[in-house]
């Protein structure tokens, strides 16, 4: 998968938070779940836009580490919604599933960088990508 179908990916997925949020009861449950879940959805989108540019493969590291932790963040709050009867578990399973493989692509992404990263301080050339 490409950097920008990934891109599209998050882009959707956030977009898809959105609209599930706007379906959540009016009211301080609501409310303060419904901004946690859309803060780390779109920071998980934004971050992973931001490490398709990183200037470096330190930097992309680090950007993939902060996009799997926005990532969790949001699959936490999607079933935490569930949990609280913010939305119906049933309507969510297929958004929960999305951002479970997004976390499994995240996470293998930044653990291919790190040790391409460790490769290349070792002396060994480190391979571009």
């Amino acid at each position: 998968m490409t950097p920008e179908e990934m891109q599209r990916r998050f882009k959707h997925f956030a977009l898809r938070v959105l609209k599930l949020v706007a379906t959540f009861p009016r009211g301080p449950v609501g409310d303060v779940v419904g901004r946690q879940l859309v803060k780390a959805a779109t920071g998980a989108a934004a971050n992973y836009r931001a490490a398709c540019i990183a200037r470096s493969r330190a930097d992309f590291v680090n950007k993939m580490g902060i996009v799997e932790e926005e990532t969790d963040e949001s699959n936490f709050w999607i079933d935490f919604a569930a949990d609280a009867s913010l939305t119906r578990r049933r309507l969510v399973g297929d958004l929960l599933n999305e951002g479970q493989q997004l976390l499994s692509i995240a996470v293998k992404s930044r653990k291919t960088a790190k040790a391409r990263q460790s490769k290349g301080r070792s002396g060994r050339t480190a391979r571009k990508g």
